[in-house]
């Protein structure tokens, strides 16, 4: 998965048709210039002979060069964008995610550490962690997420310890700790409980800033999480800790190889107790709009400092809605599916990484 910033720009003003000039002549002597050793170009045989049109303005010369397009360019994406996201588990060995090439669940003693020390000589000096709860630990209400000595706050604390300046980005919700693999608890109705989930994951959230986070990321989709979140960690002194909301998560089969990363996919309910086949109760329908706008105006009312679309590749309209009805940075989440369709279209030759 890659996760990333950045910004887009739009002209201001829409482009005016261009007036009639008046025309000037001048002698072209090719004698009045200093001598060189350039060599004109020469047209394919068979251009044809033509006047030059008139137009003052002509947007090629604005790219008619690297250097020139490098200087005008609007929209920058460097290393410094880049979330890289990590797969820690608490084995001693790294283990290949099968249904996504060239990751693997890191070793949180040893190649986790490694891992980062590789992204950070590429330049990427952030990372979101993502812990594989052991299932023994695994409740139907998910408490492992706030352990102080939980695998996650290990992780952070033992990153911030070896790389202070490193940037740290954490996930709060409760579906890699929940037997029933959902973000939120599960009532015996199937329904996903709101209002207590969000309870729990101000705890999740405090327990990961007291391990030394610098962003807690809601990726739930509960209501009112953001402010509840802000809420805790402004409460605890956390004030300078800041919130990067999952604002408009859309439902999708894209997150299939994440979860399989994480073991935390949905269970089969029963009779007895039933559990939702997928996350639609909460995360937004893919066919809505407008929708994400409403998602928007509320996080950043209760307080997110960073608002994030999710999966990226499929909602460039929507990364777009949102750059245009904020000010906050806006990220966008390219999931586990698009990167591994990517890979699987480089294996077969149709694309080259």
């Amino acid at each position: 998965d890659t996760m990333l910033s950045t910004t887009i720009t739009t002209p201001s003003a829409f482009v005016k048709p261009q007036a009639p000039r008046t025309r000037v002549k001048a002698r072209a002597d090719s004698t009045m210039a200093p001598p060189t050793t350039r060599v004109p170009p020469r047209n394919p045989e068979g251009a044809p002979t033509v006047v030059p049109q008139d137009l003052p303005s002509r947007p090629r010369r604005n790219r008619r060069s690297p250097t020139v397009r490098k200087a005008f360019r609007e929209t920058i994406l460097t290393p410094d964008n880049f979330i890289y996201p990590i797969f820690v588990h608490e084995g001693d060995e790294n283990i290949p995610i099968g249904s996504m090439p060239g990751q693997d669940r890191l070793s949180f003693k040893n190649g986790m550490i490694k891992q980062v020390r590789e992204a950070r000589a590429a330049g990427v000096n952030q990372v979101v962690v993502f812990p594989k709860t052991p299932d023994n630990l695994k409740t139907a209400c998910g408490k492992e997420a706030f352990n102080p000595n939980g695998l996650a706050q290990r992780s952070i604390s033992l990153l911030k310890d070896t790389f202070p300046d490193l940037e740290v980005y954490t996930d709060v919700a409760l579906d890699p700790y929940n037997t029933m693999g959902h973000d939120g608890m599960v009532r015996s109705d199937g329904v996903v409980m709101n209002d207590e989930t969000v309870y729990y994951l101000c705890q999740q959230a405090v327990s990961q800033a007291r391990a030394g986070a610098d962003v807690i990321s809601p990726s739930d989709m509960m209501d009112g999480r953001v402010g509840a979140i802000r809420q805790a960690l402004d409460d605890e002194g956390f004030t300078n800790v800041a919130i990067m909301s999952y604002t408009a998560k859309y439902n999708s089969a894209y997150y299939g190889p994440f979860r399989d990363a994480l073991a935390s996919a949905p269970r089969p309910g029963s009779e007895d107790w039933k559990i939702p086949k997928d996350k639609a109760e909460y995360q937004m329908d893919p066919a809505n709009y407008r929708e994400c706008l409403r998602e928007a105006a509320l996080d950043e009312q209760e307080g997110a400092d960073i608002m994030m679309v999710k999966p990226a590749g499929a909602y460039l309209d929507i990364i777009r809605a949102l750059r245009d009805s904020t000010t906050l940075p806006i990220s966008a989440y390219q999931v586990s599916g698009e990167y591994s369709m990517l890979k699987a279209a480089a294996a077969a030759g149709y694309l080259n990484e």
